[in-house]
């Protein structure tokens, strides 16, 4: 399996610096998406958030909260484009990606 699809959205999210600035971690890849965790909540309490490419070429972003054995979606956005990802992300969650 190719890991090429998540890298290239770790990479559009920012990279290394994303995961300094925000504390990112637990980095799961598939065929088309990429998971991760965050070390504190962000608002509405999020804490994982899953971004999978969608056949028309745009991204699906679901946040989430995990508590023990429990995941509810706070909210899930579709047609996002790779240049709206960094402002999407830090809307929903309040974490900064870069200075």
């Amino acid at each position: 399996m190719t890991m090429q699809v998540p890298q290239t959205i770790l990479d559009q999210l920012g990279g290394n610096r994303f995961r300094a600035m925000t504390g990112a971690k637990d980095f799961v890849g598939s065929a088309n998406s990429l998971m991760f965790r965050l070390p504190r909540a962000g608002k509405n309490g999020i804490n994982k958030v899953r971004i999978t490419l969608t056949p028309n070429d745009t991204y699906k972003v679901e946040f989430m909260k995990l508590r023990k054995l429990e995941v509810k979606t706070v909210s899930t956005h579709e047609e996002i484009y790779c240049d709206m990802l960094t402002e999407l992300f830090e809307d929903h969650t309040g974490l900064y990606t870069s200075l």
